[in-house]
């Protein structure tokens, strides 16, 4: 059964949207961009918000640099969130930039590498990632008018949760997605699926988020299958490889 991931941008959404189903409690910014970055504080009062109940990730912005990179995963990793999710846009040596990651912030949080599928995504960073400790490996869309299911095919998005589960990660799949998805992408065996402007107000990620809809979501993913559960699960207990 694939967990459902919920980006909320505040507290306030944060504690619906686990009241309402999510298994995953995600900070991001939906206004700045495809892993838009909210302020620490407010990635502090979610965590405070939704305590231990649900897994809380947090983005840490559009960023390319590998400098910026890895000055906004430590602030975010200070935030005390059980995941920094970090966006592996096109750039000069992001095996290095991974390493590198993993190196400071491995033995502290969880990292995920997030590959960008309508930005030619190298697949050799799924390797790269395992190799320096990463507990996980998504890929979502930067361009939100164009979703996952447009921008990649069914083989394409089949190897790549093949290739992370290879390699012991954790994998999700993430990109504009709709409720109607989750049956087909369930089938690949994600651990999760990441939405936003799915379960939002006239779809636009945007705005606030549709509560009815978050647990719309939630039963589909029960009803894809049975597998690992992460809600309510502390770091330590999420049985994932890292």
């Amino acid at each position: 059964m694939p967990n459902l991931l919920v980006s909320v941008a505040d507290p306030a959404e944060a504690v619906r949207a686990a009241a309402a189903g999510a298994d995953l409690i995600d900070a991001k910014d939906p206004t700045a961009g495809a892993l838009g970055a909210l302020p620490v504080e407010t990635i502090r009062a979610i965590r405070e918000a939704v305590g231990r109940s649900r897994t809380v990730t947090a983005v840490i912005g559009d960023l390319i640099d590998s400098a910026g990179v890895l000055d906004a995963a430590e602030r975010v990793a200070a935030t005390g969130v059980d995941m920094v999710k970090v966006g592996l846009f096109p750039g000069p040596d992001r095996a290095g930039l991974v390493a590198e990651l993993g190196r400071r912030l491995g033995s502290r949080t969880r990292l995920v590498g997030v590959l960008i599928a309508d930005r030619s995504p190298d697949l050799a960073l799924v390797p790269a990632a395992a190799a320096a400790g990463f507990a996980g490996i998504m890929m979502d869309t930067e361009g939100k008018a164009g979703d996952l299911l447009s921008v990649t095919g069914p083989a394409e998005r089949a190897a790549f949760v093949a290739l992370a589960r290879r390699h012991g990660l954790m994998v999700g799949l993430a990109g504009s997605l709709r409720i109607a998805d989750i049956a087909g992408l369930a089938a690949l065996g994600p651990d999760l699926l990441g939405f936003r402007g799915g379960l939002c107000e006239d779809f636009d990620r945007r705005r606030p988020l549709v509560m009815d809809r978050v647990a719309e979501a939630a039963a589909a993913c029960r009803a894809a299958g049975s597998g690992r559960r992460l809600a309510g699960s502390p770091p330590a207990a999420l049985g994932l490889t890292a």
